[in-house]
């Protein structure tokens, strides 16, 4: 072990010996760019005057008197280097405290426009909206990113690494308004500076605007005009000139929150009442560092995971949804190509919940958590330190209650920016949140990323990392590494990766369906864009994943997918045909579904799948796949839909639904007891239904509904979510969840002969945030 732990810290401190070096012979300077700076367009920072008017309508005297601004886009999508069907102005105003983006969106038939989403953070991307983004450090690595439906509704995130998604969980503090007439619609985004971080002394910054015409699908960009090129590379962005000497004041925010719930754990049980105050303050250390602290923290406003029918022999994946994480989790990002479907080396939702399998968790208590993140000299780093408090008897899944030990848990990022959009770093976690004594994981990676591949204007990504981990009672091969090939592009999208996973390798705090295995993962997309009238892109699509044994050829498990058909029109909507031969080879039994158990052994098969999906753009919308075919020794069908109807602004309702109806050659009952193993033949018929109803007063006062039913556990739950941010600063929460069981009563459809009283539990939240 001590061996092991040499064997890390060497790497480490390599890591940071490369890193040093690359801090003196390239600081991070704004020169660090694909791009010449000389090259890129620009557009000047308006003066943000005291008659300028936040109200929605650009036309005003300060509009009028800025001299500088983007007087047209071009367009990205259907016809790349083209004219859109109607310009878009827009101009930036700025002064020590805040910034303002100000555009006018003409638009030739304005009562056309599609604009359904009122809520926070909605998904904007099948409305008409306009997308900013920031590059602050001017790195073409790091950004904000802020964007605006003609309803006003906002929807903010962080810069993807990696060629990953956005990181749409990051939230800040910023307004925005917007107004319609006969012209077209207009909006106004103000953000505080105390709600970046930027460097300091810099007088430009990379910006790039987007905007989207849903009815025609058109796309239309300032910088950037590449089908290859995606709006959040900031490596393609222009240039924000003459920026005033941002001030952030003192760069103090303390957010108080209380909350009261009441809560019944169980039929019959008398409702228990409690009340508590929790505190978040987060402090700018520099323009370009932020330190947070949370105290007593509180989750209660935290929407609930939705359920998933799981078919196979490993976890179900929950994503981290509690606020505290989210902000700044980019931060931990490591490694191309891992995901939750290989492994997460840091994963947050293994602090404060604990549970027999992701489905089943109790949350633990957090006393108080720090974190601090930013960058510096062209290094980036993050670190999270955490204390949870020890219970004595926590509920936990089905199973009896059980007792958590009080425990610190930590983890550390830091990456150094090389070459001109490349990164290498290193992470580490200490601590385990069941207390298992000499917990600890480190890492190290390398990521070589470029979006001149070649000479060209194509995107290249090629990364390579390894990790060692140690906890008491661990044994055999603790370490992991892995490498990818990306080749990103709109033609073409192509990668492949390989990853290694010890047979004694497991995170405390990380995530990994399985250890003990070779992964190999292939992915190629031909996606030509044919002058058809009514089709927009084709997708073909072959790709497979392997898993093998570490030390031989034997394989464990594989998944293959041949898409020949997979069309998106010129209207929105979509169709798509697949094939995928799979094969498994589990190493025991394992319980397919509940009291089905399979046998262990090799099984091969094929399924056969067809989708279909509508516009998102229109007042009704839906989606449906049915797949057919073998699953492991029996046979499986599986319909899955969804309805969406959004008569106005102020409604939304959908409808999920999924059933999963097969037959295969189980165990039979009791075989353990019994020694019986000769098959049977046992058919089993899994639902899940959802029903969610969103109705948005406004940009600032929602109400939400979700209610979920799984035939699997005979449970039907409910959480009710309103939030009425009453300020730009604050925030009020009221959250009801409530749960019934089946209780199996046939002939009657009565509700309340049927469902029975299982839990409920009513949080109400308000917090507001001061700035300093």
């Amino acid at each position: 072990m001590h061996r092991e732990r040499r064997m890390v810290w060497r790497w480490v401190l390599i890591s940071l010996t490369l890193w040093a070096g690359q801090a003196i012979a390239n600081p991070g300077d704004e020169e660090d760019s694909p791009i010449a700076l000389s090259e890129r367009a620009a557009v000047r920072v308006n003066a943000l005057t005291s008659d300028f008017r936040f109200d929605g309508r650009p036309n005003d005297a300060a509009w009028s008197a800025a001299t500088d601004s983007i007087a047209q886009l071009t367009m990205v999508e259907p016809d790349e280097g083209g004219v859109p069907d109607a310009p878009t102005t827009v101009k930036v105003f700025a002064n020590s405290s805040e910034i303002i983006v100000a555009a006018h969106c003409r638009d030739l038939e304005p009562d056309r426009i599609v604009s359904f989403s009122k809520a926070q953070d909605s998904d904007l991307s099948a409305e008409d909206h306009l997308l900013i983004v920031f590059d602050t450090f001017l790195d073409s690595r790091s950004g904000y990113v802020f964007a605006v439906n003609p309803s006003g509704v906002r929807f903010d995130g962080l810069v993807p690494k990696s060629g990953d998604d956005l990181n749409v969980q990051w939230n800040t503090i910023w307004e925005a308004k917007t107004s319609r007439d006969e012209t077209g619609w207009y909006v106004e985004i103000r953000i505080p500076i105390k709600s970046l971080s930027f460097k300091r002394d810099l007088t430009q910054w990379g910006f790039n605007v987007q905007r989207r015409v849903e009815r025609s699908l058109e796309v239309s960009r300032w910088s950037g005009i590449d089908l290859d090129y995606d709006i959040s590379q900031t490596s393609r962005a222009g240039l924000l000139t003459d920026l005033p000497a941002f001030d952030f004041g003192v760069g103090l925010s303390v957010r108080p929150s209380f909350v009261t719930r009441a809560r019944k754990t169980k039929p019959g049980a008398e409702a228990d009442f409690e009340s508590d105050l929790s505190l978040d303050v987060t402090q700018k250390l520099t323009s370009n560092m932020v330190g947070s602290l949370t105290i007593n923290t509180d989750f209660a406003e935290t929407e609930v995971d939705v359920q998933q029918i799981n078919l196979t022999r490993f976890p179900a994946f929950f994503p981290e949804k509690r606020s505290f994480f989210l902000e700044g989790s980019d931060i931990f990002e490591f490694g191309a190509g891992l995901d939750e479907e290989s492994l997460l080396p840091f994963f947050s939702r293994r602090i404060g919940l604990i549970g027999p399998d992701e489905e089943e968790q109790a949350e633990v208590p957090i006393n108080i958590g720090g974190k601090i993140d930013g960058r510096m000299g062209g290094a980036n780093f993050g670190a999270l330190v955490v204390n949870t408090s020890e219970e004595d008897s926590l509920d936990v899944g089905a199973g009896p209650k059980v007792r958590v030990p009080g425990t610190t848990m930590g983890a550390l990022r830091v990456s150094q920016n090389v070459l001109e959009e490349s990164s290498m770093g290193m992470i580490a976690t200490v601590g385990d949140q069941q207390n298992r004594a000499d917990s600890w994981m480190a890492g190290v990676d390398f990521t070589y990323e470029t979006s001149s591949f070649r000479g060209g204007e194509k995107n290249f990504l090629a990364g390579i990392w390894g990790i060692r981990n140690d906890r008491a009672g661990l044994t055999g091969d603790k370490s992991a590494w892995g490498f990818r090939i990306d080749y990103p592009n709109d033609l073409w999208d192509i990668n492949l990766t390989s990853i290694r996973l010890g047979n004694g390798f497991d995170p405390s705090l990380g995530f990994m369906p399985r250890n003990n295995v070779q992964i190999w993962d292939f992915n190629a997309e031909y996606k030509p864009r044919p002058q058809f009238g009514w089709m927009r892109q084709m997708f073909h699509e072959f790709s497979f994943s392997v898993f093998n044994k570490p030390n031989n050829s034997d394989w464990e498990s594989y998944g293959f997918t041949i898409k020949p058909i997979d069309w998106l029109l010129e209207s929105g909507d979509r169709f798509d045909v697949s094939v995928s031969p799979e094969g498994d080879r589990p190493t025991k039994p394992f319980e397919i579904v509940a009291d089905v158990d399979l046998p262990k052994g090799t099984y091969r098969w094929v399924r056969y799948s067809v989708g279909v999906r509508s516009s998102d753009k229109r007042r009704l919308s839906s989606e449906l796949r049915f797949e057919t075919g073998n699953n492991y020794n029996g046979d499986l069908d599986a319909i899955i839909g969804r309805l969406t109807w959004k008569p106005s602004a102020l409604l939304a309702v959908e409808f999920t639904g999924e059933q999963e109806t097969g037959e295969v050659w189980a165990l039979p009952d009791d075989y353990e007891e019994l020694g019986l193993t000769t098959p049977v033949l046992k058919s089993f018929d899994e639902r899940l239904f959802g029903f969610r109803t969103e109705l948005n007063v406004s940009s600032d006062l929602q109400f939400s509904s979700f209610t979920q039913y799984d035939r699997a556990s005979r449970e039907w739950g409910s959480n009710c979510r309103l939030r009425w941010t009453f300020d730009p600063y604050g925030d009020l929460f009221v959250v009801y969840n409530v749960n019934w069981f089946d209780a199996h009563k046939r002939g009657s459809w009565k509700f309340n002969d049927r469902w029975k009283f299982a839990s409920s539990e009513l949080p109400v939240k308000v917090q507001y945030a001061v700035q300093f």
